[in-house]
């Protein structure tokens, strides 16, 4: 996939992860284009769960990549694909938010050429890819920094 992307200007592969810590969560996309990092987009959350982090952080990379002139293939990889079909499932309600946004995106991103194709791969984490591991570890290395340390009790 890796050497495909390389290759093709028309390709785009979002690599995304998610790290809940003390209650925030840090949600990550970076988008590659040429085998090469073209966005990373960082966004913390609090008090939320880590399949609205995860479902944020595709949205997210799918709402970049789909921005970027002349992609025609997306490619979202993600250690948590189980939570990437909630997207597709009209029975999670809790989820509808995110799901709403992406199929809406989607849907332009479709109109927009018969060729366009997105597809969603699983990466686990410990398989240590180059790429996912990097977003991982970004994923992992927050610290919380409060502004008024009597407000972290």
């Amino acid at each position: 996939m890796t050497l495909q992307s390389s290759f093709s200007s028309n390709m785009a592969i979002v690599v995304t992860d998610v790290s809940i810590k003390n209650d925030i969560a840090t949600s990550i996309s970076y988008i590659h284009t040429f085998n090469q990092p073209m966005i990373k987009t960082v966004h913390y959350a609090v008090f939320v769960t880590s399949i609205e982090a995860e479902l944020f952080a595709i949205r997210c990379g799918i709402n970049q990549a789909c921005s970027i002139e002349n992609i025609f293939k997306i490619i979202i990889v993600t250690d948590s694909i189980h939570t990437a079909r909630k997207i597709f499932d009209d029975k999670s309600n809790s989820y509808q938010i995110h799901s709403t946004a992406v199929l809406y995106e989607l849907q332009h991103f479709f109109a927009a050429g018969q060729e366009n194709s997105v597809e969603f791969w699983e990466y686990p984490s410990c398989l240590k890819w180059r790429l996912h591991k990097s977003v991982n570890k970004k994923s992992k290395s927050f610290n919380l920094l409060p502004s008024l340390s009597s407000k972290i009790f």
